[in-house]
């Protein structure tokens, strides 16, 4: 770390303890980002509240090349659990470490969740008697599909050239169609 990590104690009297555990914390940080520029963790202790007593909040923002940071503000008003200020602190750290993976995803081109598009293509066969058809993906290669695989029950719908949108899967015979979406002409160039 660039800058030495600063620990600020809000509404309570300094712990060395606490601090001790927070040196820790983000020792273990740095194990998931060894690029960290600068690391800031407040620890407050508000006013008691009426039903719950003192509720730990923590707030940690940590500094990483490029503008890249991670931000959490542990202000949980309904967790007793937090009334211990070393729960407070786990869950906090717990909370920037994900931030600090998922960063990391995103910087590796790995991301959480992915959105793609289903595979395209179009029907160039159909047997609608029997209940099944062919689809030309967008590579070229046939792939099966049965009238059950259709969605919206729309196969009698479809005509040859009809594009569609398809989940494949490998079947006895090859790639098949596990599920068939019909689409527009728009869709697709």
């Amino acid at each position: 770390m660039e800058i030495a990590p600063q620990i600020v104690f809000e509404d309570m009297e300094p712990s060395e303890f606490v601090e001790a555990r927070i040196h820790d914390e983000i020792r273990k940080l740095e194990q998931f980002n060894d690029r960290i520029t600068s690391c800031r963790v407040v620890v407050s202790e508000p006013h008691r509240h009426h039903s719950k007593g003192k509720l730990f909040h923590v707030r940690i923002h940590v500094t990483l090349p490029g503008g890249g940071d991670v931000n959490v503000n542990h202000n949980n008003h309904d967790k007793h659990a937090h009334e211990d200020v070393y729960v407070a602190l786990r869950d906090a750290f717990n909370a920037a470490r994900r931030q600090l993976q998922d960063h990391g995803r995103k910087r590796s081109g790995h991301m959480t969740k992915s959105h793609e598009a289903p595979p395209h293509g179009r029907v160039t066969r159909l047997f609608a008697e029997s209940g099944y058809g062919f689809i030309e993906s967008s590579d070229g290669r046939d792939i099966y599909f049965h009238e059950n695989s259709v969605a919206n029950d729309a196969f009698s719908k479809l005509e040859v050239g009809s594009e569609v949108r398809f989940s494949e899967e490998v079947g006895n015979q090859g790639p098949q169609a596990s599920s068939v979406t019909p689409i527009g002409k728009h869709h697709l160039d």
